[in-house]
């Protein structure tokens, strides 16, 4: 969880790796406005970009949070649940 990622999307430009939702897809947004967000699927055909709203956003991070927590990866779920703060202040 300590690694940063980054992809270029062809229309909005570099974007940041929020988090890992399942096996082949992650959860990024935008670098620098961090107000568009994306579940990134990645195949054999290569990257499939699927905008996602900011309540859908937030709703996979909590899932994957509970999901973490379920399965005993504490420093994991506490690291991305300060991500979360971040980006979903209040």
């Amino acid at each position: 969880m300590t690694s940063e990622n980054y992809l270029n999307h062809p229309t909005f430009g570099l974007l940041y790796r929020i988090c890992i939702v399942e096996e082949n897809q992650e959860l990024f947004t935008t670098l620098y406005a961090q107000r568009v967000f994306f579940l990134v699927t990645s195949n054999a055909e290569g990257l499939a970009f699927q905008p996602v709203t900011r309540a859908d956003a937030r709703l996979t991070i909590d899932t994957r949070i509970r999901l973490l927590r379920r399965n005993g990866q504490i420093l994991e779920s506490q690291e991305l649940q300060s991500t979360m703060q971040k980006n979903f202040p209040g």
